[in-house]
């Protein structure tokens, strides 16, 4: 069925798609032309502008959202036919926010043997009231289509102008007709004004979590409120079904299961018989079981997910600390930042080396799976070694022993557990009421026996235990393997799980994500060990920190929207065009190494990475700036993966980390993470950079 809309303006002069001249004005990217023409010459009929074919096939018009003054508009394009449509009502409006989805693909364009449709914005302003000419500013915007035209995808285009005329306009081999849906939408400020909106919220919630005036979880969702809020005052409301879709619930997904197989292992007592086999390891040395760990750790980061990593050391590093009587807080924090910069060494170890390796039209430069892993690995090796000695600079003057003794630190930590199970029962009943105060009695019973120990122990700082070879049967009878039945089970389930997650990385033809291996895995593991009582798993469930990644995924979006990525993208490339010739290839890397490396310690590295990608291939195509595509995505991993050390909320692994630490009692703050976690970045991002200078620069790696 065929609507029209008075709106639409027809034409009878058909474009002609073979035109030398046609071709050079839509050429790719948001190129604008600015052409002065006279009020007489332009209203000519021979003038082209005036005379494109403005035919159109409207196949629908109908809302998607009902809660948007602008709808959806369903509409069918083909190389005879186009669509146009004026906008009288915007003149007073910043910006205008264009949407649309078809069969596009993703990359670059040939003009010459691909599909594309070009999307054409016109604007005409007077120059003055005494002057006879008009402005007349034509923006560009060419999307290939997909060579089969099956998958949708919806693509987002912002223009600073005040528009009159939008033209749609197919170019395709053959004479076939391509279905497109599109809406608009008027936003009422600029693009700076909506970054500085996104930085006040971003500094916000730093400001809450740093100086924990709330918890982070709720610092995320008031983040995340308070985002959507200034997107709603700009003029672009998101309905709620954007914004659920907004939410990575594979994530969520491999979070839940993976804590769900954690939380059953535990009860085998396997985590603290690994706990005494590495103090035997170890030898009652602390530094060189710390290094172990660290390197055990960014070993398996490599090659798993660095969360999944996380999840599996941190219940053995806390209760080898336990035995040690080490404070579990810096030990964990060093774990993690290893884990962050062993994901990096390989393509799947971080879910930017994922996005760079997946992207095709990187593929096509030569940076595939093979040659990706092959330098960041090199690299990452030797910012991995020297880490080692600048790690234990750091750790210097700080005391990893205990100040009390094992009975005292082993009852403080009872009485926080006791104090945090009693805070968990909600009286909604007498006999729920009854329990906890039974609690809290035993909490008051065990400070004062606290008390009358802390009255009787002459305090001295503890060292290494000299006599470990004495303690070790002790150790192996109070921390051994409870259930060998579960623990094969558990070992059988987690076995299948983690080679799904080597198989899923390395072999692209099994389309199972790796959230719905790690549910998958707990439903089986949770089936087999036949657990009667479901809720003690699901209070092991750190929802906390599944809320935290949900609000933080929609903030980050939210902040995205804003237009604070591509905003930092934008400013990267043009910092790097006015560089002098000479030297534009050295500041170019060290400038995208940086900039990915602060920003990714503020703001998600996912989105930062699919941002900073294309921004990077149109350089590289620049005529003008004349620079290699390889080293500036080498710089944007390097920067995007180590700067995750940077600060708590840098990298999933950390928050996970943080996350299961706070649930045995050994919870550490933004700013003690901080401490460690940001000289530790500086310096590894230093010699990433070095390496990145003498491989591209020194040695002229870069075809």
């Amino acid at each position: 069925m065929t609507l029209h809309d008075p709106s639409f303006v027809g034409g009878e002069e058909p474009w002609d798609n073979s035109s030398l001249d046609l071709e050079r004005r839509y050429r790719l990217g948001s190129e604008v032309t600015s052409l002065s023409l006279s009020r007489s010459s332009s209203s000519e009929k021979n003038d082209p502008l005036d005379n494109l074919n403005l035919n159109f096939r409207l196949t629908s018009s109908m809302s998607m959202y009902p809660d948007r003054d602008n709808p959806w508009r369903m509409l069918a394009v083909s190389s005879t036919d186009s669509f146009s449509m004026n906008l009288t009502d915007f003149r007073d409006n910043a910006l205008l926010k264009l949407q649309v989805g078809g069969p596009f693909t993703g990359g670059m364009i040939d003009l010459t043997n691909q599909d594309y449709i070009l999307i054409q914005v016109e604007q005409t302003e007077q120059l003055g009231q005494r002057r006879r000419r008009t402005q007349q500013v034509i923006h560009n915007w060419t999307i290939p289509l997909h060579g089969e035209r099956s998958d949708q995808i919806l693509l987002t285009k912002t223009f600073e102008i005040d528009p009159i005329v939008i033209t749609i306009q197919a170019f395709l081999q053959d004479n076939e007709v391509v279905p497109l849906s599109m809406t608009h939408q008027s936003l009422y400020v600029s693009v700076e004004t909506q970054v500085a909106i996104a930085g006040i919220i971003l500094a916000g919630v730093y400001v809450l979590i740093i100086f924990e005036i709330v918890h982070r979880t709720l610092a995320a969702m008031l983040g995340s409120l308070a985002s959507l809020a200034a997107l709603a005052i700009i003029g672009d409301r998101p309905s709620l079904v954007t914004v659920v879709e907004w939410i990575d619930y594979e994530t969520l997904a491999l979070l839940f299961g993976m804590m769900v197989l954690v939380a059953i292992f535990s009860e085998t007592g396997f985590f603290d018989y690994c706990a005494v086999k590495a103090y035997q390891l170890s030898r009652g040395r602390v530094w060189p079981m710390i290094i172990i760990l660290c390197l055990i750790a960014a070993i398996l980061s490599a090659f798993l997910d660095n969360v999944t990593t996380m999840m599996l050391f941190t219940p053995v590093t806390i209760r080898l600390c336990e035995v040690l009587n080490l404070d579990p807080r810096h030990v964990l924090i060093a774990e993690v930042i290893f884990t962050n910069i062993g994901g990096a060494a390989t393509a799947v170890g971080d879910p930017p080396n994922v996005i760079i390796v997946s992207n095709q039209d990187l593929r096509k430069e030569g940076i595939d799976f093979a040659s990706f892993t092959g330098y960041m690995f090199l690299g990452i090796c030797l910012v991995l070694f020297t880490s080692f000695p600048f790690l234990r600079m750091l750790y210097w003057n700080k005391k990893l022993y205990n100040k009390e003794s094992i009975e005292i630190v082993e009852l403080k930590h009872e009485i926080l557990v006791w104090r945090q199970t009693a805070q968990r029962i909600n009286p909604a009943s007498r006999e729920e009421t009854a329990v906890k105060c039974l609690l809290m009695q035993k909490v008051l019973n065990l400070e004062s026996l606290l008390r009358k120990m802390m009255k009787t122990f002459q305090r001295q700082i503890s060292q290494e235990d000299k006599n470990w070879e004495q303690n070790i049967q002790e150790l192996q009878k109070k921390h051994r393997i409870t259930d060998k039945v579960l623990l094969v089970k558990c070992v059988s389930v987690l076995g299948v799980v983690i080679f799904m997650f080597f198989l899923n990385s390395f072999v692209p033809s099994i389309h199972l994500d790796l959230g719905w291996i790690a549910i998958l895995g707990a439903l089986w593991l949770l089936v087999l060990a036949d657990i009667q009582d479901f809720e003690i798993i699901l209070h092991r469930v750190e929802w906390a920190t599944l809320l935290f990644f949900a609000g933080l995924f929609v903030l980050m979006e939210a902040l995205a929207q804003l237009q604070l990525i591509d905003y930092i993208g934008e400013q990267t490339a043009l910092l790097i065009k006015v560089m002098p010739e000479d030297q534009r290839l050295a500041i170019a890397i060290i400038l995208v190494m940086w900039v990915s490396a602060l920003a990714s310690s503020l703001i998600d590295n996912i989105p930062f990475t699919a941002t900073m990608i294309p921004v990077l291939i149109n350089l590289s195509q620049d005529a003008d700036v004349n620079l290699p595509v390889k080293p500036l995505i080498f710089a944007l991993a390097m920067g995007a993966c180590l700067g995750g050390n940077g600060t708590l909320i840098g990298a999933s692994a950390n928050v996970v980390c943080a996350g299961i630490a706070e649930q045995h009692g050994y919870g550490f703050s933004f700013m003690e993470f901080f401490r460690l976690g940001f000289p530790m970045m500086i310096m590894t991002c230093m010699i990433a950079m070095c390496y990145l200078l003498a491989t591209h620069i020194g040695l002229g790696w870069n075809m």
